[in-house]
């Protein structure tokens, strides 16, 4: 499990999956002790999700992260500014069209 992933998750969803990992590390230590684990290596995994979500909660609680939005692409980022910076070069041309006019008027 990636962290982008879960800080694209609100608060609600990432405590739903806290209990959801915390039952499963339940299940992964039952069979551990029954001998019927086949893959020791998933107890570790799972605690480390666990540590994950916890990380990702604390800081936010914290407020050390500004939102959750879900992370944008690089390109789609791109596209974003450049659809900004046109609208704001569009506005500064009506503001200066828009003085030039009132000076012509005087």
């Amino acid at each position: 499990m990636k962290v982008e992933q879960l800080r694209a998750k609100t608060n609600a969803e990432l405590e739903k999956k806290l209990i959801d990992l915390k039952a499963e590390l339940f299940n992964l230590r039952f069979s551990n002790a029954t001998g019927s684990l086949s893959n020791p290596l998933s107890i570790v995994t799972c605690k480390r999700d666990i540590a994950k979500v916890k990380t990702v909660l604390r800081e936010r609680e914290l407020g050390l992260v500004k939102s959750v939005e879900p992370v944008v692409e690089k390109a789609e980022a791109k596209k974003i500014v450049n659809k900004e910076e046109k609208v704001e070069n569009v506005e500064k041309k009506t503001t200066k069209k828009a003085s030039t006019s009132k000076s012509k008027k005087d």
